[in-house]
């Protein structure tokens, strides 16, 4: 066991032992100490059988779970009874703004007429009768307060502050339980999953925003409430208000948010990644639009077809089996509830904004999204990507019925696998943890170019057209760099501006006590340029120019001096560590000069025999 100590005693580190803080702080951030008590149960918690489908009605409940039924999708009418009523939710907040003249459409009614509005309607401020404004950041402040103070039956309420965005607009969440609070505290103590919703974190993506509005007040006070007695549920409507507030894609300064949960260099980033720190959500689903017509009509004369995108986390060194659960539990069920309302579905593709590239690429596979790094923390990953970025308010009710039929899903397979679920994620944490200093890591990976046909639409027509297409897929990843997976990074005292960005993303740094020596790959550098940061789409919005360097490790003892930093390698985010610390990637942290020189870091590959103190 790795326990820190005070100066002036001693103690090894033992590569497979857990990790175990002696701060309260340490059980707040979670991570460490939840590790701490899945390593010290490795034999009683083997990896359940897997099955594809859900467990038995038959099966008797555990004692904490609920006996009464999950409801069907919002909207889906049981078999034999007439249709569900429509959800109703009277619009709340200061009067809609005037409307505004419509934007025109890209394409004719013969493509319009492949969308037809679903059976349900949904109301949100945003969506009021002849309302042209979606909600705004006033309205959804006071719709999550009024759902707040509205307590209903069991279920707890409450809104978060999690921080303001540039512009100085709070970012807010909701917390639906039925735990005996709604502190980290006491959602860990419920032993029942979390599942975190995210909106629009791309300003100009809005369906996703009013759906979760939707969400939350039916988790809150109606079809969906049945369900928090399996689950907890945190709503996050809108991580970017001044995107949302400008109708930008990206932040006030710039940048492309969700291209920053690694560097967390934005106050939205920071924000989302103190909440999973500190619930450790067990899902996390990610609401998005993307482009119907633009790069898509100019390259292939064609108009995007389906009604949602979905893609779970790709990125190296990704926990196996929480990968099977995404692609088992939760896109399979997804899909199933997506036909079964006549909506669409596709996997995740965009292409580049260069117009002589005509490759389709699948979502990216650089540790940067929330998607891949959610998916490094040991989470279910899932994005979902309604047609809506450049048609305004064109078929919002069918994007946001989508949206919420997706979102609905995710859910109730959290409802369904809740024990499977903490089961496998158990394993894995034990399992990232006990391959310090052991086999090889992957630290760079790409996709892999094949060929594939794709489905679009007409722009004239409306009717199917069929193109083959070069296809960078995501699904199996081709392995660009690998090395021996150290026992851990050691970092200089300097570079404490990264070692805060680790600990918000839920890492345990230690502080070394006293002095010592370490036998260490140092990092010799064999070449140097500059660059931006890219993504499948192009440079990534709102990036600085980064430092590509070419390095070779190189194997010495080297000492290393009191109020230095360790990062060990045994415990679960270890992955995440690895994405953000070894030097020659474009997302690592010296790359983005938040380890400011090379000779700052160096991997340890030999358990070393220092003092350690915790950091708080």
């Amino acid at each position: 066991m790795m326990t820190p100590k005070a100066p002036h005693h001693s103690t090894a580190w033992q590569p497979a032992a857990a990790l175990q803080s002696t701060s309260a702080r340490a059980l707040r951030q979670g991570w460490a100490l939840v590790a701490a008590a899945v390593l010290s149960a490795c034999s009683s918690t083997p990896l359940p059988p897997w099955t594809t489908q859900p467990p038995s009605a038959a099966q008797p409940p555990a004692a904490a779970q609920a006996r009464r039924p999950v409801p069907p999708p919002l909207g889906t009418a049981p078999r034999g009874e007439a249709p569900a009523a429509p959800v109703t939710i009277t619009p709340i907040g200061p009067n809609a703004p005037e409307p505004s003249a419509a934007a025109p459409l890209p394409y004719g009614e013969a493509v319009a007429a492949r969308f037809p509005d679903p059976s349900v309607r949904y109301e949100t401020p945003g969506l009021a009768e002849g309302r042209r404004a979606f909600t705004t950041n006033a309205e959804l402040t006071q719709w999550l307060r009024d759902l707040a103070a509205a307590q209903h039956g069991a279920t707890r309420m409450q809104m978060l502050d999690l921080g303001l965005s540039q512009r100085g607009t709070p970012i807010h969440a909701l917390v639906l339980t039925r735990a005996a609070g709604t502190d980290a505290m006491a959602l860990e103590a419920s032993r029942r999953p979390t599942v975190l919703l995210i909106g629009q974190q791309h300003g100009d993506e809005p369906a996703g925003s009013e759906a979760l509005l939707v969400v939350a007040r039916e988790l809150a006070q109606g079809l969906l409430e049945p369900m928090l007695d399996r689950i907890n549920v945190i709503v996050v409507p809108r991580a970017n208000p001044d995107g949302a507030d400008a109708g930008t894609r990206v932040t006030a300064s710039g940048a492309d948010m969700n291209r920053d949960h690694l560097l967390l260099q934005t106050p939205e980033a920071q924000a989302l990644a103190r909440l999973v720190r500190n619930y450790r959500p067990m899902a996390i689903i990610d609401a998005h639009e993307y482009t119907v017509a633009g790069r898509f009509l100019e390259k292939f004369h064609a108009i995007q077809r389906y009604d949602v995108l979905l893609q779970h986390a790709t990125t190296a060194n990704l926990p196996e089996f929480m990968t099977k659960a995404a692609l088992e539990w939760y896109r399979a069920p997804m899909v199933k509830a997506l036909g079964a309302e006549s909506l669409t579905q596709e996997w995740y593709y965009t292409t580049s904004t260069r117009p002589d590239d005509l490759r389709i690429s699948m979502g990216g596979t650089q540790p940067d999204t929330g998607r891949n790094v959610n998916g490094l923390k040991n989470a279910v990953s899932m994005l979902l990507e309604t047609r809506g970025v450049g048609i305004g308010r064109t078929h919002i009710q069918r994007r946001v019925h989508s949206h919420v039929t997706a979102i609905t899903s995710a859910l109730r397979s959290t409802v369904e696998r809740a024990n499977d679920l903490e089961q496998v994620r158990s394993y894995e944490a034990r399992d990232i943890s006990a391959q310090a200093c052991r086999g090889d890591i992957v630290v760079e990976a790409g996709p892999t170019p094949t060929q594939r046909e794709l489905v679009m639409l007409d722009p004239d027509t409306g009717a199917d057209r069929t193109l083959r297409v070069d296809w960078n897929s995501s699904l199996e990843l081709v392995t660009l760099k690998k090395r021996p997976r150290p026992c851990g990074y050691w970092l200089a005292g300097g570079a404490s501006e990264a070692v805060e960005r680790l600990k918000l993303l839920g890492l345990q740094v230690m502080r070394v006590a006293e002095p010592g020596s370490i036998l260490a790959d140092t990092y010799q550098e064999t070449g140097r340029t500059t660059a931006q940061r890219q993504d499948v789409r192009g440079t990534v919005a709102g990036g600085q120019g980064i430092v590509r360097v070419q390095v070779t490790p190189t194997r010495s003892a080297i000492d290393v001096p009191a109020e230095s930093y360790y990062v060990p390698l045994n415990q679960p985010l270890a992955n995440l560590a690895v994405a953000a610390l070894e030097p020659d990637t474009q997302n690592s942290y010296f790359a983005n000069r938040l380890i400011p020189n090379l000779g700052d870091t160096a991997r340890v590959m030999a358990p070393p025999s220092l003092v350690f103190e915790d950091t708080d």
